[in-house]
């Protein structure tokens, strides 16, 4: 069976956007160390697009060959033309506002999103990427196996959190702890079933 990955960028605090929902002031700690971690240990979370500007090679997949992700991390690649923003893995986005897809590669999920991701689950393949907000992660919060936290050295004191699936005590062991020189933490955990 498949595992479905959350890895998230997030401050200290907790938060992985300013209120309005952007992230972008990440990018100030892509220092080369710790760009040149994710690009080795996880190329797939890359789009398509960044893999000849980063040096990515991603001809031998490592985690994942899909992904779900929600309208609103769908959105900037087609703000810039971009249909098909994973071309690399399979596209799911969770979307109920979209009617037709924009891109053959690209299926939509407007119903039952943890129903849909289950049976992704049950496929065989590499994991899959859950790669959106807060909301997101709410709708799928019981099926996600793994999180994998980038915490980044910062504190915004408000935000969007990891999730907002409301207070449900669920259980994760510590698998992983890796930390770099710019003061970012990768931290891995799995659920305890």
């Amino acid at each position: 069976m498949r595992k479905l990955t959350y890895l998230i960028a997030t401050s200290v605090d907790g938060f992985m956007a300013d209120p309005d929902g952007d992230g972008d002031f990440f990018n100030d700690y892509l220092d080369p160390e710790y760009l040149g971690y994710l690009t080795s240990e996880y190329p797939e979370t890359l789009p398509t697009h960044a893999h000849d500007t980063l040096g990515v090679d991603i001809s031998t997949a490592r985690h994942f060959d899909a992904i779900v992700m929600g309208r609103g991390t769908y959105d900037p690649a087609l703000k810039m033309g971009i249909t098909s923003p994973y071309a690399h893995l399979e596209q799911y986005v969770a979307s109920r506002s979209i009617a037709v897809t924009p891109d053959p590669a690209v299926e939509l999920i407007s119903g039952d999103l943890a129903a849909r991701v289950r049976e992704l689950k049950a496929r065989d393949g590499l994991g899959i990427y859950l790669c959106g907000g807060a909301d997101l992660a709410a709708q799928v919060v019981d099926e996600i196996d793994e999180f994998v936290i980038k915490t980044y050295p910062v504190l915004t004191g408000s935000g969007i959190p990891l999730t907002r699936a409301g207070f449900v005590r669920r259980d994760l062991e510590l698998t992983g702890v890796k930390a770099f020189g710019g003061g970012q933490v990768v931290t891995t955990y799995t659920r305890r079933r």
